[in-house]
């Protein structure tokens, strides 16, 4: 009887507060707040999913042994004596021709050869010509027949059953390719595929001695469990041999350390996304406590009138906990089934970034999604409210006593850290997580201590005998109540704060994504252009229109030595130092320092003789710092140089960088060619008439490429605009619910002054210049701290540079101010409307 009466008092009140309208910043606040995060979750649940769905696909096998020669007889011994299956290919970068008669075009090519069994993982899709249905491949080409890209068929004008030339040999097209499960990523899959058998491979005599070829040799189980176990048996052997070092270029990738795949944009924008979401939940928690708080001061009255009707306070606290749940979990639900539509939105707004056919989501964002709603009401809503069944039957007539008092320490730090550490949870980077939360934190007490201040300052700046009447009384209102002013400072500086760090923060991650791949980018790539080739190569560039673009010299080498230290893959445990230090890489030499690259430490001379510039990422994977002493082999030259500056290099922008440059002309005794990076006329047949007078060159098309990747920008960035929106809505509640939180008190007082003689328009200038000065004042701080925020989460989360702008504390106290008065004016346009009699009346019962 007694759990009843409970239910039934707290579903009355649920029921009057909804008619009522007092329960709509509550549910808004929660609805926002899981909506936003679950929206992310839901997106990042799925996506997470397709991607260890695609994971053995995208490999080419359980375990994939690359190599730059044919893989040793003992790994393919080896994978039988486990019961596994094994297939190989090879590829590299070749150009095709089409015959004469068909127009003699030429095209790099991503050529690859394909023994019987392939693909072990996935399917390969063919068609039989662009806009044509697709079909399973069965098998592999036949002999003398190819499978290309379709976009190969249109840059050669050649169509299905036309021959196409490659080396010596001449085969016929079978197919295009529209599925290639295994093509992943790097340089040379912006280049057309074209696909053979790997019996022909030898009639094109494309196989030379110095043919720089990758050679995979993919190994699978059947995919039972027992499968699995022999593939993780196989990986294990095979990274012990990898690791005795007798075997030079040969690496062992798995789905542990697959192929890193180019993410640098999505993964960007799925920690902006993440971080929009946080920025909702923690200003939800700020509407939350404030409106509960309101909501709670207007029921302090009906709960002295239940304790003189006999309630106990047991019985009130579990009546508003009954109606607190019901509510937290009617605006979780709703929240959720929002956020699901939501993340669809994010899928259609990101096609082609992301596969529309993802598998389905876990339940871990419903679950996390409910939780996340009962936490902010519980923790930041229930506390205040449960102080309504203290309140004491007395103040039926005294108005006075049962006033709500600050929320425990105790409950206070259990609220807070159980919501901080889902918001950790939900992050999914600790880095942005701690910034994220953490700087909030930090920031909510600097904007109280210096609330506080501005508070005890007022009264002293303000002269009440020389100012005018509306600003004294301003001030009198704001001195009068000094810790609700500090709270709804700081709450309103918080909610601006969110704000104006996601406007800085989404205008400078924009600026950097499109300043990696302007309009004007380079959508060409011409390699190997000879030293004697040079001058006439830039001459028939400017001749076609081309006037600027990227000029380096190319140099092969390897590092061999580190302070006289000879280094070898062994002296390092990560996989990529292993890789770098067992290959040759890239050098250039130029005596000016590249534009697009930033020198982060160190400084550059030019012409400084003995000196290199190192790629700062490359220079933490392989622990090298300012004053090293590197010894490269250069085609059994040994060049010795001292490390003098580090740069920041973008790889994902569509420019020419190296991993070591010498800020010199040339190097004396070394070969080398030439690299030349540009945007292309659009006259036609400019890039045939350039391989045929220069005919050793290979020249890289990256217009499809540079294409996509604009166009992926445009999507992220539409996707990131659209989750922000809930964070606006949030800032919103915020300031809704801070400048409401008084609105009784305030028709009370403005009924006193009216009944004394005070003008209306004089009330509404004293109300207008308080909202004012309380948004001025948070709008200030926040822009202050935004910066600061904003600067480090450019720099250890997004990897951006970050300006700080002095105007910004300027413009965000005036727009603070402007918010505050606009929400004011909403929320409070009533009060001077109200008659006095009733006003007074209402406030004596």
């Amino acid at each position: 009887m007694h759990g009843s009466s409970v239910w039934t008092l707290g579903l009355r009140n649920l029921w009057r507060d909804m008619r009522a309208g007092e329960l709509r910043l509550l549910i808004v606040a929660v609805l926002l707040a899981v909506a936003a995060l679950t929206s992310v979750g839901f997106f990042a649940d799925r996506l997470q999913a397709g991607l260890q769905r695609d994971a053995r696909q995208l490999l080419g096998g359980d375990v994939v042994v690359v190599s730059d020669n044919p893989a040793p007889a003992a790994f393919v011994e080896q994978a039988k004596a486990q019961g596994l299956q094994t297939v190989a290919t090879s590829s590299f970068p070749t150009m095709a021709r089409a015959a004469q008669e068909r127009g003699g075009n030429i095209k790099l090519v991503a050529l690859k050869s394909v023994d019987q069994g392939y693909p072990l993982r996935g399917q390969v899709s063919l068609s039989q010509g662009p806009g044509q249905a697709e079909q399973p491949a069965q098998g592999i080409p036949a002999a003398g027949t190819v499978w290309v890209d379709a976009p190969l068929l249109e840059a050669l004008g050649l169509k299905v059953g036309d021959a196409l030339l490659l080396g010596d040999g001449s085969f016929t097209i079978s197919h295009t390719i529209a599925i290639e499960p295994d093509k992943g990523a790097g340089f040379m899959s912006f280049a057309p595929r074209v696909m053979i058998n790997s019996a022909d491979l030898p009639a094109t005599r494309l196989v030379q001695p110095a043919s720089r070829i990758t050679y995979r040799l993919a190994v699978a189980g059947d995919g039972s469990r027992s499968g699995d176990a022999a593939a993780q048996r196989y990986l294990a052997w095979a990274q012990e041999q990898a690791k005795t070092g007798s075997l030079h270029g040969l690496r062992i990738e798995s789905l542990e350390s697959g192929r890193p795949e180019m993410r640098q944009t999505l993964d960007r924008a799925e920690k902006f996304l993440s971080l929009v979401a946080l920025l909702a939940a923690l200003l939800s928690a700020v509407a939350v406590a404030l409106a509960a708080r309101s909501f709670a001061n207007s029921h302090l009255d009906a709960s002295a009138m239940l304790r003189v009707l006999g309630q106990s306070q047991r019985r009130i606290a579990g009546a508003y906990t009954v109606e607190f749940v019901l509510v937290a979990l009617a605006a979780s639900a709703a929240g959720v089934l929002l956020g699901w539509a939501v993340h669809h939105v994010f899928v259609w707004l990101l096609a082609g970034l992301v596969e529309a056919a993802l598998p389905a989501a876990s339940i871990w964002p419903v679950l996390f999604g409910m939780g996340m709603g009962l936490t902010l009401l519980l923790a930041f809503g229930l506390p205040p409210v449960l102080q309504l069944a203290q309140v004491p039957p007395l103040r039926v007539m005294r108005r006075d006593l049962g006033a709500l008092k600050p929320a425990s320490l105790l409950v206070l730090t259990v609220g807070v850290a159980g919501f901080a550490a889902l918001l950790m949870v939900v992050s999914r980077d600790l880095t942005l997580g701690l910034i994220a939360v953490g700087g909030f934190a930090a920031a909510a007490l600097v904007f109280a201590g210096l609330a506080w201040l501005g508070v005890k300052l007022l009264r002293r700046v303000v002269n009440e005998s020389t100012a005018p009447r509306w600003l004294v009384l301003a001030t009198r209102q704001i001195s009068a109540r000094p810790v609700y002013a500090v709270v709804q400072v700081s709450s309103l500086a918080v909610g601006l704060l969110a704000l104006v760090l996601l406007v800085l923060l989404r205008t400078d991650l924009i600026a950097s994504w499109r300043q990696a791949t302007p309009a004007n980018a380079p959508n060409r790539f011409v390699i190997n252009v000879q030293p004697e080739q040079a001058k006439d190569f830039k001459a028939a560039l400017a001749a076609a229109g081309v006037k600027s673009y990227d000029w380096f010299p190319m140099i092969r080498g390897r590092l061999i030595a580190v302070n006289g230290k000879e280094v070898s893959p062994e002296d390092f445990s990560e996989d990529r130092a292993k890789r770098l230090v067992d290959r040759e890489f890239n050098l250039s030499t130029t005596p000016a320092q590249p534009e697009h690259n930033q020198i982060v430490a160190g400084r550059w001379t030019p012409g400084e003789q003995g000196t290199v510039s190192v790629e700062d990422g490359i220079a933490k994977t392989l622990g090298l710092k300012l004053g090293d002493m590197l010894r490269f082999d250069i085609g059994g030259e040994q060049n010795e140089a001292r490390i003098t500056s580090l740069r920041k290099v973008d790889w994902s922008s569509m420019r020419a960088n190296f991993f070591v440059i010498y800020p010199v002309e040339q190097l004396e005794n070394v070969a080398v060619t030439y690299l030349a990076a540009y945007r292309a006329p659009d006259a036609p047949g400019f890039d045939n008439a350039l391989v045929n007078r220069f005919p050793n060159v290979t020249n890289v098309d990256l217009t499809s490429t540079l294409a996509q990747v604009q166009r992926g920008m445009d999507q992220v960035i539409r996707a990131v605009e659209f989750l922000f929106g809930f964070t606006l809505a949030a800032g919103l509640v915020v300031l809704f619910a801070s400048v409401t939180g008084t609105r009784e008190e305030r028709a009370r007082e403005y009924a006193i002054m009216r009944a004394v003689g005070a003008r209306a328009s004089l009330l509404q200038q004293v109300q207008s210049a308080e909202l004012a000065g309380v948004g001025l004042m948070a709008g200030f701080l926040a822009s202050c701290v935004a910066l600061a925020v904003g600067w480090a989460l450019a720099r250890w989360v997004f990897d951006f540079e970050w300006s700080v702008l002095w105007w910004v504390p300027l413009v965000g106290a005036l727009a603070g101010a402007l918010l505050a008065w606009l929400a004011g004016w909403w929320a409070l346009r009533e009060v001077l409307q109200r008659p006095v009699m009733s006003t007074l009346r209402q406030a004596a019962e």
